[in-house]
């Protein structure tokens, strides 16, 4: 059986993960004074970035002095720090696509399938990624990003809103694919059939087995329909 919609998400699983979100979070944190460690990143990998932020600073210590609008307002200066942070990293390192993502979404489109990209970016750095992989409105059928739905993964709000915009309403004609426990928690509550972690980005298999799936993969590779 072919599903009618695929969705993958981007960095990790379509787009190479080379480590330039986990490292643009510690050193925005590090120069507002909050020490994380890898695995509190890890943790919120796959999730909206400016949620990820904005619970990432409550640990700080002058948090519990700040009222909700200044610890918001404080919240939305650290996300702008990441934000140009993550894109001057992109730019002076580049992007790449996961090797055989291209070959796998042409085949799929070929077949009639309907493809879209989830993400976790505000769509300013979604488009930056995409423009330099050189992926178009052709490339796929749609693109929803953290900042087109109310709640990030491991809401279900992604998935929803890329199954309205390709017209696909039963979710037992989709698969999601992704890179880390969100992602997959985000397909399970979503109920598609398909349920695809991929071992080429965040989280590592043991990780990834914990989570709700229906297979796990090495990469995009390796999809197989």
């Amino acid at each position: 059986m072919t599903p009618d919609l695929v969705i993958f998400d981007m960095a990790g699983t379509t787009v190479e993960d080379r480590g330039q979100v986990p490292a643009a979070f510690a050193e925005t944190l590090a120069a507002n004074h909050i020490a994380i460690t890898a695995g509190d990143i890890a943790r919120v990998r796959g999730g909206s970035k400016r949620q990820a932020i904005r619970d990432l600073l409550r640990r700080g210590p002058t948090e519990a002095c700040l009222d909700e609008a200044s610890s918001r307002s404080r919240a939305d200066r650290v996300y702008e720090e990441f934000r140009a942070h993550l894109s001057n990293s992109f730019v002076r390192d580049g992007a790449r696509s996961v090797p055989g993502a291209d070959r796998v979404i042409d085949d799929l489109r070929s077949r009639g399938v309907k493809v879209a990209l989830t993400t976790g970016f505000d769509r300013d750095i979604a488009t930056l990624l995409l423009s330099m992989l050189g992926w178009s409105s052709r490339t796929v059928d749609a693109v929803v990003c953290g900042d087109d739905v109310s709640e990030g993964r491991p809401a279900p709000d992604l998935i929803l809103r890329a199954m309205n915009l390709t017209a696909v309403d039963d979710p037992a004609r989709v698969a999601n694919v992704g890179d880390t426990t969100l992602d997959l928690e985000s397909a399970a509550r979503a109920a598609v059939r398909w349920n695809i972690g991929v071992l080429s980005g965040a989280h590592t298999r043991e990780a990834l087995e914990r989570a709700p799936h229906t297979e796990i993969i090495q990469s995009v590779a390796d999809l197989r329909f």
